[in-house]
This record gives C-alpha cells, structure tokens and sequence, in this order.
C-alpha cells in the first residue's frame, strides 16, 4: 500500500513540474502589447481632422488601435510642460509598431502629417501582463 502512495506522489510531482514548465515555455514565446506615444502640436485643425480619417485607416490596416486621444485634454502632473496633443496607439508588439512606422503607407502620409501637425516625439513602450 505504501509503495502505491509513493507512486502516486512522485506521479503528482512530476505533473506538476510539468505543467509548471510548459506554462514557463508559453510565456517565452509570448509577445509584450506595445503603445505607440505621439507628442505634438496641431498646426491647422481642418488638416488634422482629414489627416487623422486617413491616418486612423493605415493604422488599422497594419493592426494599430487607436485610442483616439490626439484631440483629448493634456493635463500636467509634475516635470516639464505637457505636449499641446498626445496620440497613443495599441500594438500587438514593439517589432509591428517599428514595422509599421518604417513602411510605406506611413511615409506616404507625411506630407498630410507635416501641414496637419508638428510632432515633438514619437516613442514605443512595451507594457507587462
């Protein structure tokens, strides 16, 4: 009887040490969620307005979610002075961010972009689970 309860708890353990790996192994392969920071200043907000239709399209095209905080109030907490306008873009990784701002529809948009806005920064940070 005795031998049959050791079985069974060396059979417990190792499942569960297994399981405990496996689970290690998923988190490895599993990409960050990454926002896309635009600090800015609106240059002619008509422009704006039709760059951003046009840009929100791109953005969707290549998996972007915009969070639709460019035309959103900008309020200091502490440090320098807060940009006039600040967009935040979900990604589903930093590499498809960096992909898409380094493409050609991106690019293509820069003539609109430039009469619409002034972009102080643009920036890419990971986020944890």
């Amino acid at each position: 009887m005795r031998s049959n309860y050791k079985i069974t708890m060396v059979l417990l353990a190792g499942v569960a040490i297994g399981a405990i790996a496996v689970q290690g192994l998923h988190a490895q392969g599993a990409k960050l969620k990454a926002y896309a920071v635009s600090e800015s200043e609106i240059l002619d907000a008509s422009a704006q307005a039709a760059y951003l239709t046009v840009a929100r399209k791109a953005l969707e095209a290549a998996n972007g979610r915009s969070l639709r905080t460019a035309a959103g109030r900008v309020v200091q907490i502490e440090g320098a002075p807060p940009p006039k306008s600040v967009g935040i873009i979900e990604w589903n990784s930093v590499d498809e961010a960096v992909a898409f701002y380094k493409s050609k529809a991106w690019t293509d948009l820069a003539p609109d972009r430039d009469k619409a806005v002034k972009v102080t920064r643009r920036y890419v940070v990971e986020a944890e689970k």
